[in-house]
């Protein structure tokens, strides 16, 4: 398996930035040195994550999300 993460990756299956094999691994994203663990997608060379916002829904029934801006650091957590 691969040890780089691609610039942008989302966990939505219908996105293009979606990647199956290397979602089934432990992923963790830091940003600015925090750990987040709701993370939906994230880019590495713009430098934003997007994280959901408690139980609220869209009428897709997706999460809401907010996008939060820093150094965005991917690691895996094996």
């Amino acid at each position: 398996m691969t040890t780089t993460f691609p610039d942008r990756l989302s966990v939505h299956p219908d996105s293009p930035h979606h990647d199956a094999a290397l979602l089934e691994r432990a992923i963790g994203i830091r940003l600015d040195g925090v750990e987040y663990t709701n993370v939906e997608e994230y880019c590495i060379s713009e430098g934003w994550i997007r994280v959901t916002i408690g139980k609220a829904v869209d009428r897709r029934g997706r999460p809401l999300t907010i996008q939060r801006k820093g150094k965005v650091e991917p690691f895996f957590k094996e």
